[in-house]
Parts: C-alpha cells; sequence; structure tokens
C-alpha cells in the first residue's frame, strides 16, 4: 500500500500537484496533523485527484453538528403550514394529487384517506415570514438564522432503509457513514479527539432504533469509525484503565504492542494492524481530553438557562446538544445526534407535543449558543429526519387525535451556520403532497453538505472491491440556492 501511494503521487507533475491541492504547500504541513501519517504506511489514497486530509477548495464550513430526528416528524406540524388540509378536513384525497403513489403496508388495506390538517396553528416569523408552528417556539425565535428546505425528498418509504439512506448515501448496509467520509475525507482537528462522534437520546413517543451500521466505516479504515458516547458513568466505553494499571503503565503496554503490531505489519502488509495502533494510541489521549469534555457542571448558568434545565440530565437531547457544542469546539468534524421517538402513526398531536418539547429549546439554544461564541458561521447545523407524513390520515381519526403514514415524497428539514443561506428553500402543493419547486433529492443534500466542507462529492472517492466508491453514488448535484 504505501510502495503504491508512493508511486501514484511521484507520477504527478508538480504543475498537476499544486493545483490540485489549491491551498499550496501549506496545505502539505496542515494535512500532515491532521491525518498524521498521511505520507506514510496509513494513508488510503486511491486516486491522485485525492488526498485524506486535504479540502478540494476552500470550505465554508469545518465541521457539522448533526441533529437527526429519528422517526421521521411530519412536515405538516412543523414547518410546512397547509390552511387548506383545515378547510378539507374529513375529504378524500384527491386521485389527482396522490397519482397512485404506493402505501406503505399500514395503509395499503385503507379504502378511505380523509385528509387531515395540523392540530397546532402557525405564525410567520422573521424577515423571511417564515411559517413555524406553535410547537416550536424557540426555534421561531431564531428562524433568520436558519434555512428551513420544504423541498426534501426520497425514494424509500420504509424506516431502515430511509434511515440509512440519509446517512450512508445507500438504502442497504455495508456502506460508510457520512461522518466516516468526512473523517477519512478531511480527518480531526484534535489529536486527542475522534474526528465523529454519536450521542443518542430518546424521547417518549413510538421509537424506531438506531444501529451502529448508521455510524460503520464500512470499507473504509476502522479509525473512521463513528465513537459512541452514553450517558452512563463512562462516557467511552473500555476507555479508563483497569484496576492496578495507571498511565505509565498503560504507556508502556502500548508501546510494547505497537513494536508487536509493527512486527505483524511488516510481514502481513494488513492495513488494519496499523489502524489498530493508532485507534490504541486515541483511546490513550481520550482518556485525559473526554473527561474534562464530558463535565457540564462547569458550565455558566447563564448556559444553562439558555438549553434548559435537562442539559444536565445525561442522555438527555439537551445534555447532547450541549456536549455536541463542546465537542465542535473542540475540534470534533461530524457529531451525529439521534433523538427517538417521532414515528406518530397514531396518537400524533400528543405524542408530537412531548417530542417538541424535547428538542426545540436545545435546538435553538445550539444555534445561539455557536452564533455567540463566533462558532456558527464555520459549524453546519441539520436538522430533520429520514421522510416525511402523509396529508390523509392514517386509521381513525378524530378532531383532536389523528396519525399520519410514512410520506418519501416531500418533507422539510432545516439548516443553520456554515455557509447555509438563511430562509426558505422549495415549495410544496397545497396539499403538502408534492413538490412544485426546487426539489432536494437525499443525494443533492450530501453533495451540498460536502461543498459547505470543501470537498467535491465526486472526487471524495474509495476503491473497494474495484469499484471507485463515494457518499453519492453515481448521483447527486450541489444546490447554489441552498448556500450564502
Amino acid at each position: 500500500m504505501k510502495n503504491e501511494f508512493i508511486e501514484r503521487h511521484l507520477n504527478m507533475n508538480r504543475r498537476k500537484f499544486l493545483s490540485q491541492l489549491s491551498l499550496g504547500v501549506g496545505s502539505l504541513a496542515l494535512g500532515s496533523l491532521l491525518i498524521p501519517d498521511i505520507f506514510g504506511k496509513g494513508a488510503a489514497a486511491e486516486d491522485a485527484a485525492f488526498i485524506p486530509g486535504m479540502p478540494h477548495f476552500a470550505p465554508k464550513a469545518k465541521r457539522i453538528i448533526y441533529l437527526f430526528q429519528n422517526g421521521a416528524p411530519s412536515q405538516l406540524e412543523t414547518f410546512d403550514y397547509k390552511p387548506k388540509l383545515r378547510q378539507m378536513m374529513g375529504q378524500e384525497l384527491p386521485a389527482s394529487i396522490r397519482m397512485g403513489q404506493r402505501l406503505t403496508g399500514m395503509t395499503s388495506a385503507q379504502t378511505s384517506f380523509p385528509l387531515v390538517g395540523s392540530y397546532y396553528d402557525f405564525k410567520q416569523y422573521g424577515e423571511s415570514r417564515a411559517w413555524v408552528s406553535d410547537l416550536f417556539p424557540h426555534t421561531a425565535k431564531v428562524v433568520d438564522d436558519i434555512c428551513i428546505v420544504k423541498s426534501m425528498f426520497t425514494e424509500a418509504i420504509n424506516h431502515d432503509p430511509a434511515l440509512t439512506f440519509f446517512q450512508t448515501g445507500a438504502q442497504q448496509g455495508n456502506r460508510a457513514s457520512f461522518g466516516s467520509w468526512m473523517s477519512y475525507g478531511l480527518g480531526s482537528e484534535n489529536k486527542n479527539l475522534p474526528a465523529f462522534c454519536v450521542l443518542l437520546s430518546r424521547g417518549k413517543g413510538n421509537g424506531q432504533g438506531v444501529y451502529s451500521k448508521l455510524w460503520s466505516n464500512g470499507f473504509l479504515d476502522s479509525i473512521h469509525q463513528g465513537v459512541q458516547f452514553s450517558s452512563g458513568e463512562n462516557p467511552v466505553l473500555y476507555l479508563n484503565n483497569p484496576e492496578g494499571i495507571d498511565m505509565a503503565n498503560r504507556r508502556q503496554m502500548l508501546d510494547q504492542l505497537a513494536a508487536l503490531n509493527d512486527q505483524s505489519y511488516k510481514e502481513f502488509g494488513d492495513p488494519e494492524i496499523n489502524t489498530k495502533i493508532q485507534q490504541y494510541e486515541m483511546a490513550y489521549r481520550m482518556q485525559t481530553a473526554v473527561p474534562e469534555l464530558t463535565d457540564l457542571s462547569k458550565e455558566s448558568d447563564d448556559i444553562i438557562k439558555l438549553y434548559g434545565p435537562n442539559c444536565l440530565v445525561p442522555g438527555t437531547f439537551a445534555a447532547n446538544c450541549l456536549l455536541a457544542r463542546k465537542l465542535s469546539e473542540s475540534g470534533v468534524r461530524f457529531i451525529q445526534l439521534y433523538h427517538q421517538g417521532w414515528d406518530q402513526h397514531g396518537n400524533l398531536p400528543n405524542e408530537m407535543a412531548g417530542q417538541a418539547r424535547d428538542v426545540d429549546q436545545a435546538s435553538a439554544a445550539l444555534i445561539t449558543d455557536l452564533k455567540q461564541r463566533g462558532l456558527l458561521d464555520e459549524t453546519l447545523v441539520i436538522w430533520g429526519g429520514e421522510f416525511g407524513r402523509t396529508n390523509f390520515c392514517q386509521g381513525k381519526m378524530t378532531a383532536d387525535n389523528y396519525g399520519r403514514d410514512h410520506h418519501p415524497r416531500c418533507f422539510s428539514i432545516w439548516m443553520a451556520g456554515g455557509g447555509v443561506k438563511p430562509g426558505v428553500y422549495g415549495e410544496t402543493d397545497e396539499f403538502g403532497y408534492n413538490i412544485i419547486k426546487d426539489p432536494v433529492h437525499v443525494h443533492d443534500f450530501h453533495a451540498t453538505v460536502l461543498h459547505l466542507m470543501g470537498l467535491d462529492h465526486e472526487k471524495l472517492t474509495f476503491k473497494h472491491q474495484g469499484r471507485r466508491y463515494r457518499l453519492t453514488d453515481v448521483a447527486g448535484k450541489v444546490i447554489p440556492g441552498l448556500m450564502a
């Protein structure tokens, strides 16, 4: 691997080399800090057009905090106001609007599809006059800092493939996750912390589970796998030294282990051996960095008030948002939050109210906190789920209770900071069923986020089993209208 890497890059002439780096010779020094063995035995570049740790062009954002709302919050109760649904409450969804769209197994037996408007009122806020549900009063206060994208769409109609699609760019498993691609492409800004961290929380609503394949490194080196933080006494499992082992003993053990692994690498040439050495060293450095980072007791009263009292309860969405800010501030490249409980097939008005209370204040607080620290411009924050919800009722409908099934044709997310243009992007029809302006596919979303991070989605590739893979597969286009 080492010889192939050097040979490929020696074959580049000086003009091509400097033009591809675009940021100049200084990028070499930066890359060697972000990925220490970029020019050594741990490098994994497969094309002369890409060197890990080097952006393709000047980035607008340096880090990402992704607040994933697992289970798919209804766009019709959040950010896509449709008064016509209230006017036509109980009437059948017109066939000309549905156009024979396939249904899930949960509503395929329904013979009637009565329209149902939002139980909650909407109001307009900010200079953009964006419509925001009464469920999200805190988000409404920061509406001028966010871009509400109303025209997201996907092909997947069930949770597992839709969630996997958003997180890996493919509906099947065994692919590298979004955060792993970021780690591979850009490395870490802090040698004492992983480039990709994962935080989990759960609401009281019906929850679709999350699983480790969503933060898997897939075919990339395992150093790029997401590191999951827990809400227990030990935020990162197996990080602490066993009883009777101190840091000096640990250092000596790791040095001896590295020597044995290095000998094995010379004999077998397996790159995963070097990856294991890197992981051991990262764990050693994290032993000092993680306890201080995860200690929220030193946060000021103003910050506690901003995020709400739940931010001091480990494992809550609010606590994870505050921790995400600290991780991002410390140079972690990609922080992935999952908040479970958004699967409202029934009892939607009650369950969504609880879910919104879990996330609204902390999500808005994260934007405010980053902004007042001067970090929002370089931090991209994303909020949203895996698909949308139907405009017709699933199951029994009453005046104050109903449910909504899965709807991949249109849904809403929001983005903030990191070069995103605030406002409202895209539009759906008056029934909230089809996109009529500026559609954004999942691949387009990925391509745009990569662009904001200084990466060309067509050049960020990894050769595996004879094929060059990328996050956007063979599709995706950058959406200029989303960028400032």
